[in-house]
């Protein structure tokens, strides 16, 4: 079976990209609606249109207790989160665009009946099923009381639209999914178009059983997905993330990006360092850092082999591949934040130069002394900051750690739990799964501790992929992990004061860990040993699910959600 096809629309991305102006159909014009989607052509472009960047907005990670951006804070930390707020409109906006293309092609799919068999219409339909149903998903998961319709809707009917019952939405999303799963290709062949299927559908049925609590839904379109032997996870951790990196076996559902098609990501600078051109502003959080586990599989706080002076030592190796290691090589230099390291090596041309990542040198280097590492590596550095790895929606990994929790909350507890826990593990530290002699495979347990275990595997695998502020919320832990505080190094002078001249050095006292993972860094800031840099704030009123737009309540009469 050819592994490299699965999921993807790499022959079909020029034509998208060329073609999603005019295919900005919402609703199609009186005219084209009645005539288009009458080939097979037709079909495909209107298809490619349901693939936007827009409409697969990813969940940020500057949402959640994983991030620190200098000082600042966004609109879900700071709990200012309104119906107002520019990324709730253009989620609404942008997600219902999508869902009136899919529902027009699954009402039109038949105009070109006699040019199409039954399985090829079958197939465009359950493409475009699989997207309406991943967009619901997305607006019942951030809304929860959503308009539902399968249908096109004209002015007048949309004005007196009501809000649908949520369960009565997730069972449509299944029927959706399921549709998907049945009618789709298990993988492409190396000339056809690559697009979504029936993996992709039954892992995304899967994703939203879970943020919905039905666990038997999710571990039953967990375990199917995987029974399809289609999906691995990719050799090397570090690798996957990468621009060279395209199509991986590991990749459920994504998207490619091109520089040459002008489909890239963006921001790069601000996770870059100071040293190579960058800001280094944006940052992983000394509570992510923390999360990390030892190499002997306990936390930070329980470990022996935990040294604060040298935090990064026997740490789970994904903490070295998610964020830079001091001391140690990234994109040309060496990265070391300490306050009296005023030079650093090139390692290109073995020169020292001016250290501009620690804050004695220039002031707004990174405020905790971290940096990202994962998926960055010299290409960011190329094409005015332009780099193009995948757009990765759902990967194996996710899978295999959403079947383990479903189980882990059924009370399932067997061995293809730890199984599928361990695959993930093994991989992080680039083990094979039978060799437990070289990373601390988890055995079973109780629910509790097992429960903290498949938590706590999520946070260190998923970093950086907006998968953490979903699990926060679905595990009601916002109002917890986002009404805390950001920590960082004291001023340099202070630092050095307080801190460097006592022979501590990086963390003064080793933080404790509480059963959710969380770290307490209260005891060093009371001693005057580190620095407040912003305080989140979580309304756990209303913040659990987003507002309805404000536009939207103010024109079509809808009700908004609680609170807001």
């Amino acid at each position: 079976m050819n592994f490299s096809v699965k999921t993807y629309i790499y022959a079909a991305f020029t034509l998208l990209l060329a073609s999603c102006g005019k295919l900005d159909l919402n609703p199609l014009s009186q005219g084209s609606s009645e005539t288009w989607n009458s080939t097979p052509e037709e079909i495909e472009m209107s298809l490619n249109g349901l693939y936007k960047a827009d409409f697969w907005m990813m969940d940020q990670d500057e949402w959640t207790d994983d991030w620190i951006y200098r000082d600042g804070l966004t609109p879900i930390t700071n709990a200012t989160l309104d119906g107002r707020t520019q990324f709730v409109s253009d989620w609404w906006k942008n997600t219902y665009k999508c869902i009136a293309r899919a529902n027009n092609i699954v009402a039109s799919v038949d105009r070109a009946a006699n040019l199409l068999s039954q399985e090829q219409r079958d197939r465009y339909v359950a493409e475009a099923r699989f997207v309406r149903a991943s967009q619901y998903a997305r607006l019942l998961t951030h809304y929860r009381n959503i308009i539902y319709t399968e249908t096109m809707m004209d002015i007048d009917e949309a004005m007196v639209a009501e809000q649908a019952d949520p369960t009565m939405v997730l069972q449509k999303i299944y029927e959706d999914y399921d549709f998907a799963a049945d009618k789709l290709k298990i993988s492409y062949g190396a000339s056809e178009p690559k697009r979504a299927t029936a993996g992709a559908a039954l892992a995304l049925k899967a994703r939203i059983a879970l943020y919905m609590g039905d666990w038997e839904t999710a571990k039953n379109a967990a375990k199917a997905c995987m029974d399809l032997d289609v999906y691995r996870l990719h050799a090397d951790f570090s690798e996957l993330f990468l621009s060279k990196t395209k199509n991986s076996i590991e990749t459920v559902f994504g998207f490619p990006r091109s520089i040459v098609l002008n489909v890239t990501k963006g921001d790069c600078q601000n996770y870059v360092p100071r040293n190579a051109g960058g800001w280094g502003a944006k940052a992983p959080s000394w509570d992510l850092f923390c999360a990390f586990l030892c190499t002997d599989g306990l936390p930070i706080d329980e470990s022996p082999l935990f040294d604060p002076r040298m935090p990064f030592r026997n740490r789970d190796p994904r903490c070295a591949k998610t964020i830079v290691e001091f001391q140690t090589p990234h994109l040309g230099y060496i990265y070391q934040p300490h306050p009296d390291t005023l030079t650093v090596l090139n390692v290109t041309n073995g020169t020292r130069v001016e250290n501009r990542d620690t804050r004695s040198v220039a002031q707004y280097a990174s405020f905790n002394g971290l940096l990202w590492k994962k998926g960055i590596d010299e290409d960011w550095l190329k094409n005015s900051w332009q780099v193009e790895p995948d757009q990765i929606i759902i990967r194996y990994a996710d899978v295999l750690l959403m079947y383990a929790e479903a189980k882990i909350e059924l009370g399932e507890l067997d061995d293809s739990v730890t199984e599928a826990i361990n695959l993930v593990r093994a991989r992080g530290y680039g083990v094979d799964l039978g060799d437990t002699q070289a990373y601390p495979a988890v055995q079973l347990s109780t629910q509790d501790q097992m429960r903290r275990i498949v938590r706590t595997e999520r946070r260190m695998e998923f970093a950086l992929e907006g998968i953490r502020y979903m699990d926060i919320i679905r595990w009601q832990l916002a109002e917890k992990v986002l009404n805390r505080i950001n920590y960082g190094m004291l001023d340099v002078d202070d630092l050095r004061a307080k801190v460097i001249n006592t022979g501590l050095w990086f963390f003064p006292q080793v933080p404790l860990i509480d059963e959710d993972g969380t770290a307490d860094f209260s005891a060093m800031y009371s001693a005057g040993q580190i620095k407040q840099i912003a305080v989140r704030k979580f309304d756990a009123t209303r913040q659990y699910i987003w507002p309805i737009p404000t536009n939207e309540v103010l024109t079509s009469g809808l009700k908004q959600n609680p609170n807001y």
